[in-house]
């Protein structure tokens, strides 16, 4: 029997898995994020070390037998992050083969009918990555804001502040998103508000999304406007990653991951309409299973084991442990 170990690192959390060749998935192992961005190198191998040994234990498959092994990570954006990353993975004793990519790769491994496509993650910021039926790999920068890469959860808080002080300026109509921001903050006022966070009094974090996405299924205004945004931005990173892998005028899937597509129509329909304007035979696909599947996938690709001939059994099973 062939084992195989998906781990998938994000900036909140990590979830490695254990799959047998049937797509039986045997051992999970959770842990907190890894971005070394965020946590260091030292904050990577441990979280990479505990998501590893509660999947191992729950598997009760030997370290020496698994065949192939497969990592997403956050954070590993460039070729130099390569080496130091495969130094970290190290530390888990892997005697197979291993490859390690961004974790925006994660879901297009796990969502696309072949593993080729685009995948737009929209979690707590944003990414995208694709690759073309002849191996081009297509990619954003993925570090959010300064590189005008839009649609996650932060920079939809991002905007929803500015619509509070276009509110307060009166450059719009007011908007239910001011009442928002001052409770979550506990400033007194709008002038408050401003001047807290301009001096580091205040902070604000990217769980205000929901709050901007519960105010626009409310019929906000500014708060619709914001989602319209952050729709049509995700819809521009899947068509520049599309044009890159030159499958803007096929049948490209594309694959919408992350936590931030569970605001529904609100950011589906303006990204949808988006991407079909640009690539007219596009699909769009909500993933459906956890990303890690993709990392065991990827593992799998390293022995040459077709693992797209048992994806479903893997996203099946997956779903039954992965909480």
């Amino acid at each position: 029997m062939k084992y195989f170990l998906g781990i998938d690192v994000g900036s909140s959390k990590t979830h490695a898995l254990i799959v047998d060749e049937t797509g039986t998935c045997i051992g999970f192992g959770r842990s907190s994020g890894g971005n070394h961005q965020g946590v260091g190198y030292d904050g990577l191998t441990n979280v990479l070390l505990e998501s590893f040994m509660r999947a191992h234990e729950m598997s009760g498959v030997d370290v020496a037998d698994i065949t192939g092994a497969g990592f997403g990570v956050a954070g590993c954006d460039f070729p130099s992050d390569r080496d130091p990353h495969l130094q970290a993975i190290a530390a888990l004793g892997l005697s197979c083969p291993v490859e390690v990519v961004n974790d925006g790769m994660n879901g297009l491994l796990a969502g696309a009918t072949r593993g080729v496509g685009v995948n737009v993650t929209a979690g707590s910021s944003n990414n995208c990555r694709g690759r073309g039926q002849r191996g081009q790999e297509g990619r954003i920068v993925g570090n959010g804001v300064t590189f005008g890469e839009f649609g996650g959860a932060l920079e939809i808080m991002e905007r929803g502040l500015q619509m509070v002080n276009y509110a307060w300026i009166k450059r719009i109509p007011p908007t239910s998103l001011t009442q928002i921001y001052l409770e979550a903050t506990g400033a007194k006022n709008e002038i408050d508000l401003m001047e807290g966070l301009s001096n580091g009094q205040y902070h604000l974090f990217p769980y205000l999304a929901i709050e901007v996405i519960n105010a626009a299924r409310n019929g906000d205004n500014a708060a619709c406007g914001v989602l319209q945004w952050a729709g049509e931005e995700l819809g521009w990173l899947a068509v520049s990653v599309a044009r890159q892998i030159e499958m803007e005028n096929d049948e490209v899937e594309i694959i919408q991951s992350g936590s931030v597509f569970e605001a529904g129509e609100l950011i589906t329909r303006p990204m949808r309409e988006l991407v079909l304007k640009h690539c007219p035979q596009a699909k769009l696909i909500r993933l459906d299973g956890p990303p890690v599947v993709g990392a065991v996938i990827l593992g799998m690709e390293q022995v040459d084991f077709d693992g797209y001939a048992v994806r479903e059994d893997i996203v099946r099973t997956a779903k039954e442990i992965v909480k």
